[in-house]
């Protein structure tokens, strides 16, 4: 019988290559890739099965080759095959942009989570290792990015759609038409170098009916902004006692209160609320005017 209720997840990031499966909320090591180089040939428990190496710790089975990214991709297919499932979750570094493009190839179903994490030490390569992922990666769920690219870079592509997408620490590099341009439920971006000006012009593409999966935009400014009480007049924004709850993924719901309400011309409203610090927007489409 298939095993529905297991997920496979690939981990490649830089000397970290292994295969989780995932179960319930419980995770478990399955197999790990190494570069023959680790190996120790004092090790008892090895054995050589089609000409690799294999040593059973007591954790997990460790497979030593030559080719690291044949080896990440021999164990995969491995554990994919003997389960007879796709891969659901992919974490990788920098120069493991390439399995994105592979997992697109091998099964036709998208991941149901993507992280990409900055390297600890090489620091080449950000910008094109980033726009490559970000054109090519396919993920229903979640679709995390935490790296370091240049102050030059930009994303002139689409996300999406994806129910969360979190640029939680480096976003300093996210635009107003990167924003207007992802597809996504919740949007959490961090370090933000965007102004309260451009964020009228996000409202502005909102309320003319962009963005219309959008449930949740939190947006903390890197250096802080500054925030008059004032929005662009045109569109409509006024104040407002209501109570604003987002049931976010990472800790507790975001509450606001004395915020702002602005209406999209479909008559769906949202609450925004703005100082220095961070702008949220919570958009209430059980609300919607008739």
């Amino acid at each position: 019988m298939k095993p529905l209720m297991w997920a496979i997840c690939m981990i490649d990031f830089e000397n970290d290559r292994r295969v989780i499966i995932v179960k319930s909320g419980i995770e478990a090591n399955v197999l790990s890739a190494v570069h023959i180089s680790k190996f120790n040939e004092s090790t008892s428990k090895v054995v050589e099965i089609n000409g690799y190496k294999i040593e059973f710790s007591p954790e997990y089975p460790i497979l030593y080759f030559e080719d690291q990214e044949l080896g990440s991709k021999w164990i995969v297919d491995y554990v994919t095959d003997l389960l007879n499932i796709d891969v659901r979750g992919l974490a990788i570094g920098r120069s493991s942009a390439w399995t994105v493009d592979w997992i697109n190839k091998r099964q036709e179903k998208p991941l149901n989570r993507f992280a990409l994490f900055k390297p600890t030490s090489n620091n080449s390569n950000a910008d094109e290792s980033m726009d490559y992922v970000l054109k090519n990666v396919r993920s229903s769920d979640f679709i995390g990015i935490n790296e370091d690219v240049s102050d030059n870079y930009r994303f002139n592509g689409k996300l999406g759609p994806v129910k969360e997408l979190a640029i939680s620490r480096n976003g300093y590099w996210v635009t107003c038409d990167n924003l207007m341009n992802f597809d996504a439920i919740a949007i959490y971006i961090g370090r933000s170098r965007l102004t309260v000006s451009i964020l009228n012009l996000f409202l502005r593409h909102w309320r003319a009916g962009g963005s219309p999966r959008l449930e949740y935009l939190e947006v903390f400014f890197e250096n802080g902004t500054v925030f008059e009480n004032t929005f662009d007049g045109d569109l409509e924004i006024v104040r407002t006692n209501e109570v604003g709850t987002y049931p976010v993924s990472y800790g507790e719901p975001v509450v606001i209160r004395n915020c702002y309400r602005v209406q999209r011309t479909d008559g769906i409203m949202a609450l925004v609320d703005c100082d220095r610090q961070r702008f949220y927007m919570i958009v209430q489409h059980e609300k919607a005017s008739h």
